[in-house]
């Protein structure tokens, strides 16, 4: 019971600070997109900066269970179902947790954005058997495999770099880019010059 407690807090802390940023806001995700005001994607890169940082030293240090590492499979399915997303991103405005952020904060076109999911991943369900027998769902690359070896991990490394430090590095990486992104990649409109 205490870990549905725990999932609701962190749940609705997180939703809170999805609005507070603007990623339930589809005009800031459409800025975003089209590289005239990155300050999402900087908060982004952040996020899953700090979050690989501290998850790979904690479990460097003891403090994080490696047991608790969950790795998915690679195969077709998953990236053209990642196209997909993010053709749904650009087109909705919303990812399936910034909808339902945006639809409790009291948008209704989030509402349809949330009923479209529902109806696509019922969709999926139905049709499943005919998507495993195409073979796009079959395991390439290793399957269930990390960059680097994580050590204590049931999951084989791609590489023997280890994959704490590799972690940890990357993450860094992402902080950097957070900081070194300018605010707008596209020159503003008042930049524009008149051909002569």
């Amino acid at each position: 019971m205490m870990s549905i407690v725990l999932a609701i807090v962190i749940g609705l802390a997180f939703g809170a600070v999805l609005d507070r940023i603007g990623a339930s806001n589809p005009n800031m995700i459409g800025k975003m997109l089209n590289l005239t005001n990155l300050n999402l994607a900087k908060t982004i890169l952040l996020a899953i900066g700090t979050g690989s940082v501290l998850m790979f030293a904690g479990q460097m240090l003891g403090f994080v269970d490696v047991g608790h590492m969950s790795v998915k499979a690679a195969y077709i399915g998953v990236f053209i179902g990642g196209l997909m997303l993010g053709a749904g991103w650009a087109l909705a405005g919303y990812c399936p947790g910034t909808g339902v952020v945006a639809a409790a904060s009291g948008r209704k076109d989030a509402l349809f954005f949330i009923a479209g999911g529902l109806l696509g991943a019922a969709a999926y369900m139905v049709t499943y058997p005919m998507w495993e027998s195409s073979g796009l769902l079959d395991s390439i690359a290793g399957g269930k495999v990390t960059v680097g070896t994580v050590p204590g991990s049931k999951f084989d490394g791609m590489t023997a770099l280890p994959g704490d430090v590799l972690g940890i590095v990357l993450g860094l990486g992402f902080i950097a880019l957070a900081f070194a992104l300018p605010e707008r990649l596209t020159p503003s409109k008042s930049n524009l010059q008149p051909a002569e």
